[in-house]
């Protein structure tokens, strides 16, 4: 394999990897910033109230702050380690079931939510905020929905990973 191939196969797997924290930064900020803006409005003691079209617009404003500092975070960890570490990372999270099934359901969420917030809420928020914000709530529904439904005892199936195979 020539010098080419190779920084073709590991540019590959470090795309993967950034692509797959970004989803992971989206889904976890857009699970913590609606409870962390509710606190922070009512800690304030009225000095802003606190509205709808405010929360959701936080909500979709700290997902994309999420995406970026999860892929930012993932191109610099994978760039700088080997490429056997890298394919064996991009492998396991390939064939981890437990995140293929939290990324389908968030993705559910959000395009539920996406749908259902501008059809509820259509006079009380601007209608980017309540599709983008409304997917955003969504997307953490989705993952709340996932990590209750893996603690009911339905957690997804285990499946064996093949080893991974670095050309040479």
């Amino acid at each position: 394999m020539t010098n080419q191939d190779y920084r073709a196969v590991m540019s590959a797997d470090v795309e993967y990897l950034t692509r797959r924290s970004m989803t992971k930064g989206y889904q976890l900020f857009s699970l913590l910033t609606p409870p962390l803006y509710t606190a922070f409005v009512l800690a304030r003691r009225g000095k802003s109230p606190f509205s709808l079209n405010r929360l959701l617009r936080a909500t979709w404003i700290g997902g994309v702050a999420g995406s970026v500092g999860g892929g930012a975070i993932e191109w610099a960890r994978s760039s700088s380690t080997s490429a056997e570490s890298v394919r064996s990372r991009r492998m396991y999270h390939a064939y981890n079931t437990s995140s293929i099934r939290a990324d389908d359901h968030s993705t559910i969420g959000a395009i539920l939510f996406a749908i259902l917030t501008p059809a509820v809420f259509w006079n009380r928020a601007r209608v980017v905020h309540l599709v983008l914000g409304g997917s955003g709530i969504g997307t953490g529904v989705g993952l709340l929905a996932h990590y209750g439904r893996t603690m009911s005892g339905d957690p997804p199936p285990r499946i064996e990973m093949p080893s991974p195979q670095i050309p040479s």
